[in-house]
């Protein structure tokens, strides 16, 4: 790696650890090329064409709608690029290049060889749920989802949390004794219960979620930075800086925030195993994203709900299962990368 020259002693030493744990290491490039991948599940799962060639035209239908009569059609509708005489009419007159699933998540396979939700096959490679919906692109699009749900409340519950930690383990006093009986009684509120009772409400989607979500998955990183300000604002160096005349924010914020991090970082990858878990549950339950959003727990709701399919469950099953996991190998190398009792393997 050319640029840890440019890292601090300890921190050279803690990528160092993390690489050197094989399998925390590969586990977080798998993880970051499915989801790279998965954020063009567009251009890899689809109903309409990357792109299209007609009469010496270029056409890119995965960006613009067209009408029928674009391609000499019969009515002044959407072109539906499946449709035999559409098809036949391109191919006729130039060609279109497909992406390698022909089904986006909400297309539904009206000429499935069974009754839904049919098996696997040379077409739905794993499947059709029981609206006929191709099993792999919703699995694609779900895994995009759970991964952006969980990555934005990862980060906005840590930034959240990290602040309300400093400014209870920085003042004391009252401050931290208001907080934290605060903190008690917003935690001891049944998350579950009011999302049963908002989602009769207000129709929930993804921001809604993830700012119910938000209110209270803060709490779980407050204790350790708390701990980690109430040991340090004592120390020399702190004590220093505000001989100097530091300002207390330049104090917390430059000077103490770097070691609470260490907690921090440590955690953050078991909060975004957590946002995941809660997310498929809440749709598992019928509470989470709207009807026909593509999503693991309805997969598995789905699965549930059709035993005599196993394709449904055992496809949400392995693919929480591998999100899971590699998570958690994730998390276990970025916590012997942070202890300092830690060596290299």
């Amino acid at each position: 790696m050319p640029s840890i020259k440019k890292l601090s002693p300890i921190n050279q030493r803690r990528l160092q650890i993390f690489c050197s744990h094989r399998r925390g290491f590969w586990s977080f490039w798998l993880l970051l090329v499915l989801f790279i991948l998965s954020l063009g599940a567009e251009l890899i799962a689809n109903d309409k064409p990357l792109i299209a060639r007609y009469q010496d035209e270029f056409y890119f239908p995965l960006w613009h709608n067209y009408s029928e009569l674009t391609f000499d059609g019969e009515f002044d509708m959407y072109a539906d690029y499946k449709d035999p005489f559409i098809a036949k009419k391109i191919n006729d007159n130039g060609w279109m290049v497909w992406p390698p699933i022909r089904f986006s998540y909400d297309t539904i396979n009206y000429d499935l060889p069974t009754p839904a939700p049919s098996p696997p096959s040379a077409t739905d490679w794993l499947g059709t749920d029981d609206q006929g919906r191709d099993v792999l692109a919703r699995v694609i699009y779900g895994f995009r989802i759970s991964m952006l749900f969980a990555l934005i409340l990862t980060i906005a519950s840590s930034v959240i949390g990290v602040i309300a930690g400093a400014l209870q383990g920085f003042y004391g006093g009252k401050t931290d004794l208001i907080m934290q009986r605060f903190i008690e009684i917003w935690s001891g509120l049944p998350v579950l219960f009011l999302l049963i009772i908002l989602s009769n409400m207000v129709q929930p989607n993804f921001w809604w979620l993830l700012g119910i979500m938000l209110l209270f998955s803060w709490m779980s990183l407050v204790d350790v930075v708390r701990a980690e300000f109430l040991r340090s604002r004592n120390l020399e160096y702190v004590r220093a800086a505000k001989a100097l005349g530091m300002s207390n924010k330049r104090i917390m914020f430059k000077h103490m925030l770097p070691n609470a991090m260490v907690a921090t970082l440590t955690f953050m990858p078991f909060i975004f195993n957590g946002s995941l878990v809660t997310l498929t549950s809440l749709d598992f339950l019928g509470f989470g994203l709207p009807v026909g959003s593509p999503s693991l727990g309805e997969l598995l709701e789905q699965g549930k709900n059709n035993l005599q399919a196993p394709w449904l469950g055992i496809s949400a099953f392995v693919v929480l299962s591998l999100m899971l996991t590699l998570l958690i190998f994730i998390g276990e190398a970025v916590r012997d990368a942070f202890d300092p009792r830690s060596t290299f393997r």
